[in-house]
């Protein structure tokens, strides 16, 4: 099988838990590179949280591309041209900010720009956020969130008090939106046709890249989508053990560059 795109998530994945690229893994996408192999960073993060990895990797030049937002966003990497872009409605920011106060939770939105809180009292979790994407904290009362123009919103919380919030959310509210779990401390909502999957789906028909052509390596349950869809679907060593059930091959760990020996094994062989 011939592999011509590769979607690689960051956290857990990309990154060792130092938040480290290791050598392995940035020669290994050099080389796939090299070879005319799309290897394209998909994330749950926006795109100010990556934009030091495109760099890095290389992955910001002509013909590069990127998936932000849990497929909310998909981008030229070198032009910044948006081929995707999917946002939530003031209404959508409205019940979901009702929901969060409802349940316990701590909750925030989260725009190209920044990060929108509404917890006066700034949830830990949003501060975590805020450093690990590099982007800035405002607060706003939901009154002052009219004029934005939302991605993405999360509920964010200590895992337990996440847990029992996500077991009392209505069933109308999994019906209208596509909920995933990051982190255990993260609950992500984007709008129900966004996804990473789709995402790659059209980024691959934008490419005329056939989907038996394609690779995606990830480790959580907001991979899902795109291990689902892909020819051969990658699961981290340490991933989530409900995602390995679905994955084709099990790879190393993310802190044993697992990213570049399955690049290694099933791409560049």
């Amino acid at each position: 099988m011939s592999i011509k795109l590769v979607a690689v998530d960051i956290d857990g994945t990309l990154l060792t838990s130092n938040k480290e690229i290791t050598p392995q893994v940035f020669e290994a996408i050099q080389e796939a590179k090299a070879q005319d192999v799309k290897v394209v960073i998909t994330t749950g993060r926006p795109i100010a949280g990556v934009t030091k990895l495109l760099e890095e990797l290389n992955l910001n030049q002509a013909g590069d591309y990127v998936i932000t937002f849990n497929g909310g966003l998909v981008q030229d990497a070198a032009t910044g041209q948006e081929l995707v872009k999917e946002t939530l409605t003031y209404d959508d920011y409205l019940d979901l900010e009702l929901l969060a106060r409802k349940l316990g939770v701590h909750m925030h939105a989260i725009t190209k720009d920044g990060i929108y809180t509404a917890n006066r009292n700034i949830g830990k979790y949003t501060v975590h956020e805020a450093t690990l994407v590099s982007m800035p904290i405002f607060y706003r009362t939901p009154e002052e969130m009219a004029d934005k123009e939302i991605v993405k919103i999360m509920f964010i919380d200590e895992p337990e008090i996440l847990d029992k919030a996500i077991a009392n959310i209505p069933q109308d509210l999994h019906d209208k939106y596509t909920l995933v779990k990051s982190q255990p401390f993260y609950l992500e909502v984007v709008n129900k046709t966004v996804s990473k999957g789709q995402a790659i789906i059209h980024l691959a028909q934008e490419l005329d890249i056939d989907m038996t052509e394609t690779m995606a390596i990830g480790d959580e349950e907001n991979d899902r989508a795109m291990l689902e869809v892909v020819a051969h679907p990658v699961v981290m060593e340490n991933g989530n053990p409900e995602l390995k059930k679905i994955a084709k091959t099990i790879t190393k760990s993310n802190d044993d560059s697992g990213v570049a020996h399955a690049i290694r094994e099933w791409v560049l062989n």
